[in-house]
C-alpha cells in the first residue's frame, strides 16, 4: 500500500522537474523538441487568457499537445519494467500520468474551472512570473520548494505582486454603520444629520 503514496509524490516531483528543467530549460531552445510548450502553449495561453485552443483538436498530431501526450506515454513506458516489482506504485504514476493529461486540457479549456480548482497552474500562466508554479495537478511540490506564489488579479485580469492588495472601491456606508464607526449612538447621528 506504500506504493499509492509514494507515487504521487513521485509523479508531483516529476511534474515539478519536468516543467522546470526540461519544459521550461530546454524549451526555451528554439531549436529544441521541447520548444513546443514555451513557443506554442505559453503563447498561447496569454494570448487567451489561459484559454489554449489547440486543445480542441484530436490529441493525434504534430503539434503542441500531440507532443505532450507523446512525451506522457512515453514515460508510463518508461515505467513499464517496474510492474512486476512495484505495481502499486506504477500503476499510481501511470494513474497520474493520465490525470495529468486529463487535469492539464480541462483546466486549458475552461479557465474559469482552473481559476478555482487549480489556481496554482492559472498562476503560473498568468502570472507576473512564468517560471513560478511548476506542479501542475497538485501544488505540493510547489510549495515544499518553495516556487508557489499566489498572485491576485485586478478587475482587467491582470495579476498584481505578490502582497500587493487590489485597489478598492469607496463604498457608501449605511447610516447607522457610519454612527457607529464615528463611537456615536445611531440616534444621535439622525439627529445630527437632520
Amino acid at each position: 500500500m506504500l506504493g499509492i503514496p509514494l507515487g504521487l509524490l513521485y509523479a508531483n516531483a516529476g511534474e515539478w522537474f519536468i516543467h522546470r528543467y526540461v519544459l521550461h530549460g530546454l524549451g526555451k531552445k528554439k531549436t529544441s523538441f521541447w520548444s513546443f510548450h514555451w513557443g506554442e502553449h505559453h503563447r498561447a495561453a496569454r494570448k487567451h487568457d489561459f484559454l489554449d485552443p489547440d486543445y480542441e483538436r484530436s490529441v493525434f498530431g504534430n503539434h503542441a499537445q500531440g507532443k505532450e501526450a507523446l512525451a506522457v506515454v512515453g514515460l508510463m513506458l518508461a515505467h513499464a519494467p517496474l510492474l512486476p516489482v512495484a505495481p502499486l506504485f506504477t500503476a499510481t504514476v501511470w494513474y497520474s500520468a493520465l490525470n495529468y493529461l486529463y487535469t492539464h486540457k480541462k483546466a486549458h479549456l475552461d479557465p474559469e474551472w482552473a481559476k478555482q480548482h487549480l489556481k496554482h497552474h492559472y498562476d503560473h500562466h498568468m502570472g507576473l512570473d512564468q517560471d513560478k508554479n511548476w506542479c501542475v495537478t497538485h501544488a505540493w511540490f510547489d510549495h515544499l520548494l518553495g516556487t508557489r506564489v499566489d498572485y491576485a488579479y485586478d478587475e482587467r485580469g491582470r495579476a498584481q505582486k505578490p502582497g500587493v492588495a487590489e485597489p478598492t472601491k469607496p463604498v457608501a456606508m449605511p447610516l447607522q454603520a457610519a454612527a457607529v464607526r464615528n463611537d456615536q449612538p445611531a440616534n444621535d447621528q439622525k439627529k445630527t444629520a437632520a
